[in-house]
C-alpha cells in the first residue's frame, strides 16, 4: 500500500508570496522615485528633498542675454568659487535650539529660528522682555555691544561660524570666507551692502557677490594682472537704508574698502504712498479656486519624495481655476505727485513716493562716509520680478504670485512695475548727480520667473546670474582704476590694519508671561 505524503501547508507558499510583492512594490517605487528626482532635477540622494536642478543650474541661454564685457569669456560663467574652508556642522545644541524654536514658533514670525544666531546690538535690545523682536527668543540671546554706542544696526550674524541653515560666516559676522589681515598690497577690496536680496539664502553655497568676487579674479588671472580682489558681502535680512548707512559707518570703514556697492529696493518700497489717504480699498485677495488639499501626511512626505511632490501636484491642480494670471484686484486712486518728473526724477522733491526721500538721506550719510576715506561708492538698480500682463505658473512661480497678489494687495502688477521703474530712475539720477557708478542690474538682467523663489529674491540659478552681470557691468569701473593705477591703494600710514575686535556674548533672561 503506498502512503500519502502529506499536504504541504499552504501558509509557505502565500508568505513567499507576499514578500515577493512586497518587494517588486518596493523596488517599483524606489525606481519610480529615483526616475522622478533624475526628470525633475532633484539631487538622488537628497534627505529632505534638495532644491530642483532648475533652480539651481543657470542656463547658457539665460547667461546669453547678459551684455559681456570685453574680453570677457563666456565660459567663465560656469564655473565656481573654491569651497569654503571654513564650513563646518554646526554644533548639536545649536542644531537643538534651531528645532525646538522651529517647532514652538512664539511670536509667529517675529523671532525666527535663525535669529537665535544672530549678535544682537545691546543698545537696540535694552531690556530683552521690552524689545519687540527679542522678548519672543527662548529665554537666551547672543549680543555684542557696539564701539560707536549707537542701536544700529540692530544685529550682526555670529562671526566665524557655519550656522544652522547653511550661513558661513568670516571674522566681522559678514557672509563669506575669511577677510584679509592684514589687506595684502596688491588686494582691491569691494563690499556690497544690503539686505535678504545681497545676502542671499542662507542655504546655497555661493552669494552673487561672491560669485562677482569668483570673476573678477577669473578675469585677472586671465590678463595675467598681479592684483586680487577681496569682494565681501555686509549684507544681512530684514533691515532698511537708515540700518545700511549704520553698517557702513560701524562696520564697513574700518576695512578701508576701495569700493562700496549698495543693492537695495524692496523693504521700503510702500505703494500706498500714492493713494490718498482713506481711500485703500480695504478685504482680503480673491484667491482662484484651489484644487483638492493634500492630506497632511502627503504634505509632509512630499518634502522627502519627488514621487510625493508630483502627487501633491496633481491633487492641487485637479479643478483648480488658477491660469497663473494676475488675481482680480478693486479698483484704487493712484495719484502722481503734482510736479514730480516720472521719468527725470527731482532729487529734491520733498515728497517723493516709496520713501525715497529718507533713502535718499541715507544714501547721503553713506556716499559722504565713503569719500572720507577714499573710496567709491556706487549704486545699483534693483529687480522685481513683475511686470504688466505676467503669467506665472500656479506651482513652480507660487511664492512669486504669493508676494505680488497677497503681500502688495491691492496693487496691481502695473503699478509695482511702474514705482519699481520709477525708483531705478532715482538711483541712477543719484548717482549721475554725484559722478557715482551706476551698476544698471535691472537693465541688464534676463527677467525669468524660473530665476526667483519670490518676487525679489533670486534662487541659486538667479544669484549666479546677477554676480554675472554685476561682473561685466563693474568691470570697465574696474578697468579704469587699474588703468591709471588709483586701485589697488595703499593702507594708509599709521591707520591700525587688523580688523576692528567683534566678540558677541551670551546672555540668558527669563520674561514674564
Amino acid at each position: 500500500m503506498t502512503a500519502i505524503a502529506p499536504r504541504r501547508s499552504g501558509i509557505g507558499t502565500h508568505f513567499k508570496n507576499g514578500v515577493l510583492l512586497l518587494a517588486s512594490i518596493v523596488f517599483s517605487l524606489v525606481a519610480a522615485e529615483a526616475a522622478v528626482r533624475f526628470i525633475d532635477g532633484y539631487g538622488m540622494t537628497s534627505w529632505p528633498l534638495s532644491e530642483p536642478r532648475a533652480a539651481n543650474d543657470a542656463k547658457g541661454d539665460l547667461m546669453d542675454q547678459v551684455p559681456r564685457a570685453p574680453g570677457v569669456d563666456r565660459a567663465w560663467f560656469f564655473t565656481d568659487p573654491a569651497p569654503l574652508l571654513s564650513r563646518v556642522e554646526p554644533p548639536a545644541d545649536w542644531w537643538k535650539l534651531y528645532h525646538a524654536i522651529e517647532a514652538n514658533p512664539v511670536g509667529g514670525f517675529t523671532f525666527r529660528p535663525i535669529d537665535a544666531f544672530k549678535a544682537w546690538n545691546s543698545v537696540f535690545v535694552g531690556d530683552p522682555c521690552k524689545n519687540r523682536i527679542v522678548h519672543f527668543a527662548p529665554g537666551q540671546l547672543w549680543v555684542y555691544d557696539p564701539h560707536d554706542g549707537q542701536p544700529l544696526p540692530p544685529y550682526r550674524f555670529l562671526p566665524d561660524a557655519t550656522l544652522p541653515g547653511g550661513l558661513v560666516t568670516n571674522q566681522m559676522g559678514w557672509r563669506g570666507a575669511p577677510i584679509e589681515e592684514p589687506r595684502g598690497v596688491k588686494t582691491v577690496r569691494i563690499v556690497f551692502v544690503g539686505s535678504s536680496t545681497t545676502v542671499d539664502p542662507h542655504h546655497v553655497p555661493f552669494s552673487w557677490p561672491e560669485f562677482v568676487g569668483h570673476y573678477l579674479n577669473v578675469w585677472a588671472k586671465a590678463k595675467g594682472l598681479p592684483v586680487h580682489f577681496e569682494v565681501l558681502n555686509a549684507g544681512r535680512e530684514s533691515i532698511i537704508s537708515t540700518d545700511i548707512a549704520a553698517v557702513v559707518q560701524s562696520e564697513v570703514l574700518p576695512l578701508r574698502p576701495d569700493l562700496v556697492l549698495y543693492y537695495e529696493g524692496g523693504n521700503q518700497f510702500w505703494l500706498p504712498s500714492l493713494v490718498p489717504k482713506g481711500k485703500l480699498p480695504q478685504g482680503t485677495p480673491q484667491r482662484p479656486a484651489a484644487g483638492r488639499e493634500p492630506p497632511q501626511w502627503l504634505q509632509n512626505l512630499a518634502l522627502y519624495s519627488a514621487l510625493a511632490t508630483r502627487v501633491q501636484a496633481a491633487l492641487l491642480s485637479a479643478n483648480a481655476q488658477d491660469d497663473g494670471k494676475e488675481w482680480p484686484k478693486p479698483d484704487y486712486p493712484f495719484v502722481w505727485p503734482q510736479g514730480l518728473d516720472e521719468q527725470d526724477p527731482d532729487l529734491a522733491y520733498p515728497k517723493l513716493p516709496i520713501n525715497l526721500n529718507l533713502i535718499e538721506r541715507d544714501l547721503d550719510h553713506i556716499r559722504r562716509d565713503v569719500e572720507s576715506i577714499g573710496a567709491q561708492f556706487a549704486l545699483s538698480s534693483f529687480v522685481w520680478m513683475v511686470k504688466d500682463g505676467l503669467v506665472l505658473d500656479p506651482a513652480r512661480h507660487k511664492y512669486i504670485i504669493e508676494q505680488l497678489n497677497v503681500a502688495n494687495y491691492p496693487f496691481r502688477y502695473r503699478d509695482i512695475e511702474r514705482l519699481a521703474r520709477f525708483q531705478n530712475r532715482f538711483l541712477a539720477k543719484y548717482a549721475a548727480t554725484y559722478g557715482m557708478p551706476f551698476v544698471d542690474i535691472a537693465g541688464n538682467s534676463p527677467l525669468n520667473p524660473d530665476l526667483f523663489i519670490d518676487a525679489v529674491h533670486t534662487n541659486y540659478a538667479g544669484s549666479r546670474i546677477r554676480g554675472w552681470t554685476t561682473f561685466n557691468l563693474l568691470l570697465p569701473t574696474v578697468e579704469q582704476h587699474l588703468a591709471d593705477g588709483s586701485w589697488p591703494r595703499p593702507w594708509p600710514a599709521g591707520v591700525p590694519n587688523a580688523l576692528p575686535p567683534f566678540q558677541p556674548r551670551h546672555i540668558t533672561f527669563a520674561c514674564r508671561q
